[in-house]
């Protein structure tokens, strides 16, 4: 009911492209956004809010994590977009896999293709992106090169023995130097602070067993995670290529390749 929309072709050697500064300024723009990096259009939202703004319905945004934080919510939303696509004829292969990761290129890549897109099938019409997300805060997602696990540095001043012995030892005479202990006054700071070192550092060396231990586990899921995935990109170009034939099977292969977290038992 939407009509066909208009498909744009382009190679890295014809194409005129934006800088990623000026992209990520028209995405802000026009969405209303608080992006700051090319990458963070890895989760998938701002790029079905677009759809929403070309064509009227062809996306519910109530279902757009515009929050979305980690790599299975980006996949939900490029779902959405996918069926969208399929909605408006659009021809174009979302490489998902590679944009979820959150690299540089592989998004600009995208991005320029998008903005091609947009400008060939926007026809001008007053759209208000903050009325059309209903109250749902869209906030960029995290760095893709931030550290997720970050241990709290040692604040050498404020958690040294030493520092609190200082304050509360009262000068023994007038005229005396306070920042001078005695020798014997020493002796129990130095034995604390080599016990809370010790304890730190135990820690530290569990910790990052810990990191360790859930670094390899998440290797271990997203290659389980890739091989699936290819799995039905496979089913998915299969299906393509027969769709026109109007074949039941494939229909309804494409519906529940398509299928959204809400529809999926």
């Amino acid at each position: 009911s939407w009509g066909m929309a208009v498909n744009v072709y382009s190679t890295s050697i014809t194409q005129e492209t934006m800088s990623r500064h000026d992209i990520i300024a028209w995405v802000n723009d026009i969405l209303a956004l608080n992006y700051t990096k090319v990458e963070q259009l890895c989760s998938g939202a701002a790029y079905c809010q677009f759809m929403d703004m070309l064509f009227p319905g062809c996306i519910s945004l109530k279902k757009v994590k515009f929050q979305a934080k980690l790599e299975h919510e980006y996949i939900h939303n490029f779902k959405l977009l996918q069926a969208s696509f399929k909605r408006m004829n659009v021809d174009k292969v979302i490489p998902v896999e590679k944009l979820v990761k959150g690299r540089f290129q592989d998004n600009l890549d995208f991005i320029q293709w998008f903005k091609k897109f947009f400008d060939a099938n926007y026809d001008g019409k007053e759209y208000d992106p903050v009325e059309a997300r209903q109250g749902q805060d869209a906030l960029p997602p995290p760095d893709p090169g931030e550290q997720i696990f970050n241990l709290p540095k040692k604040s050498h001043h404020a958690n040294s023995p030493t520092a609190g012995a200082a304050k509360s030892s009262p000068a023994s005479k007038p005229g005396s130097t306070p920042s001078r202990p005695s020798s014997a006054k020493k002796a129990a700071p130095s034995s604390s602070a080599s016990k809370s070192d010790k304890d730190l550092e135990t820690q530290v060396i569990q910790l990052s067993e810990q990191v360790h231990s859930l670094k390899l586990a998440l290797e271990g899921v997203e290659k389980e995670r890739d091989f699936y995935f290819g799995k039905l990109r496979e089913i998915e170009l299969l299906c393509q290529e027969h769709g026109r034939e109007n074949n039941d099977l494939v229909n309804r292969l494409m519906e529940v390749l398509y299928a959204s977290e809400e529809h999926v038992s």
